[in-house]
């Protein structure tokens, strides 16, 4: 009798939940508990010019503080993709839009993320007044100005570069736009996607201590994260806490990379353009648990009819894409629209030399050019070493899966590793080893946005076909045959992404790398940077415009002269 009481083993399988379920239910319990605990902290009231709480240098505090500054992370690159998918998609499929789309990429990738702060954190206040979420929202929008950029250039290039069977295959069945966009866009894009995000998620730790340290009507606020407990440390001279905060910061990275970056690059690993299965896929424990687990599959099935509702409204919604090519001939409505548009640029023009005459004066100008000369040449030997050093080992990681296992989580450490962190230790090297900052800041400059290259190297490699690859080995190509014939050409348009947005991350980071202090130790580098941080630091809103304005010229102008000749050959010649 006792033994009816119990289930049979048979029984027990038939059971629509095992331990992989009660795994995946209690870890999305604790998350949510852990999202609800520290996002309760945002709720506060808050009203100008009233003065936060300090930030304690207590070692207890830093994993509320870490939780702050990661839930932040995660909303702006929540906000990023979504901006990447819609901002990209318009600017490949319409030719208007793309003119004025892409060099204002160029140009907000330019702006430093303390220039879009100083323009916008009033309005975010306004927004939510009484409410420290003004600030929190402040603070995650200069988070996605260092994010969003570089996945945008991803995706409208991997936008351009479809393979054109795959996109004659979409209109031969007919398929709406929305159903193009999930089913051939999207996953065509998407390994390249994923690493650039990862990138950006890195760079955002970059520029996290500034984001949380915000200026108003010359009145500071400093919100609870690991930012602010960095600038907190750094100013006391207190290198124990600063020795907390970086024990802290490698936990989250590990922790990001294992429960987020890591099952995402296994997931996205079936996206790969193949004819034949790879050898060995990236894997991932937890990626492993989801697929053995039967609760996302019936939480699936539950909410498909949502899902179908929005694909109709969806595809509805949507017109059919056009995408341009560049070589259809103008209309008459073009030359109106592109005469509209120079009307606009001549009378930016005009207002910016009115401005020039009037406040700083020309000489200033010239001045503030000069040091953007020496900033220039800076950022060029960054892209040359970087590139020489690191786009070997990105090939290396992005044709050997088992290598990719190894050092995934070692690159992904080193570029989420928040560089001005060490910028201290830096400082203090520089000043005892009697190395100049005029040199020393191109290494603190590459801390910063050297990753890109690397990063897009391996997305580029790892979205070579294996065929392709197991062809050039039949064939018996070695070394500089291989480089030449396939992987210089596989990886070209990648790279291209990785340049153009490791160009703009150099200048920005160029604002806090040419000048560095510890206590009341500093050092200053001579460029436009440095220009640009003194200006801010003496609230000189001219010569912070002019120098913002000069940098936002050089990005913009080597983008068009250099960087967009890249990418039409990447279009024309360097795909797949």
């Amino acid at each position: 009798m006792l033994s009816r009481t119990f289930p049979s083993r048979e029984a027990l399988r038939r059971l629509p939940f095992g331990l992989a379920d009660v795994a995946v239910i209690l870890g999305t319990l604790v998350l949510l508990a852990l999202i609800a605990r520290v996002g309760a902290g945002t709720l506060v009231s808050f009203v100008p010019p009233n003065v936060l709480p300090s930030v304690s240098l207590d070692p207890w505090q830093l994993p509320y503080y870490a939780g702050r500054s990661t839930l932040r992370m995660f909303i702006g690159l929540f906000i990023s993709t979504s901006f990447t998918l819609i901002y990209g998609y318009v600017a490949a499929y319409n030719r208007r839009a793309e003119r004025v789309l892409i060099p204002l990429l160029d140009i907000l990738q330019s702006i430093p993320v303390l220039g879009f702060l100083s323009i916008t954190v009033t309005g975010f206040i306004a927004l939510f007044p009484g409410s420290l979420l003004g600030l929190e929202a402040a603070s995650i929008f200069a988070i996605f100005t260092s994010q969003a950029w570089n996945m945008t250039f991803s995706f409208y290039h991997s936008l351009r570069t479809v393979p054109p069977e795959l996109s004659e295959a979409v209109t031969l069945y007919r398929l709406s736009s929305w159903q193009r966009f999930t089913k051939l866009e999207v996953p065509s894009a998407m390994i390249g996607l994923v690493w650039n995000a990862m990138m950006s998620f890195g760079g955002g730790w970059f520029f996290v201590a500034a984001s949380e340290a915000i200026s108003v009507l010359n009145q500071k606020y400093t919100l609870p994260g690991i930012g602010s407990y960095v600038a907190a440390a750094i100013t006391a001279q207190n290198l124990p806490a600063l020795g907390w905060a970086l024990l802290a910061i490698v936990t989250v990275i590990v922790l990001v990379d294992q429960l987020f970056w890591r099952p995402l690059i296994a997931w996205s690993d079936k996206f790969r353009l193949e004819q034949s299965a790879g050898a060995d896929a990236p894997q991932s424990w937890l990626y492993d648990l989801f697929k053995a687990a039967r609760v996302p599959k019936l939480l699936g099935q539950a909410l498909s009819p949502i899902g179908e509702a929005i694909n109709r409204l969806s595809t509805s919604l949507i017109p059919q894409p056009n995408k341009y090519t560049g070589s259809e001939k103008p209309d008459g409505s073009d030359r109106l629209y592109t005469f509209v548009l120079l009307t606009i640029i001549g009378g930016l023009i005009i207002a910016g030399l009115h401005f020039v005459l009037t406040t700083v004066g020309l000489n200033e100008v010239m001045r503030a050019f000069g040091l953007g000369l020496l900033t220039l040449g800076r950022v060029l030997i960054l892209l040359v070493f970087a590139t020489v050093i690191w786009t070997p080992v990105g090939v290396a990681i992005g044709f050997n899966p088992k290598l990719a296992r190894l050092l995934q989580p070692v690159v992904q450490f080193l570029a989420s590793f928040p560089a001005n962190f060490i910028f201290p230790f830096a400082t203090l090297f520089f000043i005892y080893a009697h190395i100049s900052i005029n040199w020393g800041s191109i290494l603190l400059m590459a801390l910063g946005s050297q990753w890109y290259i690397l990063f897009n190297s391996i997305a580029g490699a790892m979205s070579i076909p294996t065929d392709l690859r197991e062809m050039g080995v039949a064939m018996g190509l070695r070394k500089w045959h291989l480089w030449r014939t396939l992987i210089i050409p596989g990886i070209f348009s990648a790279w291209v992404t990785g340049g153009v947005t490791a160009s703009g991350g150099a200048w920005n980071a160029s604002i806090v790398s040419e000048i560095v202090s510890w206590g009341d130790k500093n050092l200053a580098a001579t460029g436009l940077g440095a220009y640009i941080a003194n200006a801010t630091q003496d609230g000189d809103w001219p010569r912070i415009t002019l120098g913002i304005g000069m940098m936002s010229l050089f990005v913009v102008g080597a983008n068009r002269l250099f960087w967009r000749r890249l990418y039409h050959l990447a279009e024309t010649k360097y795909r797949l």
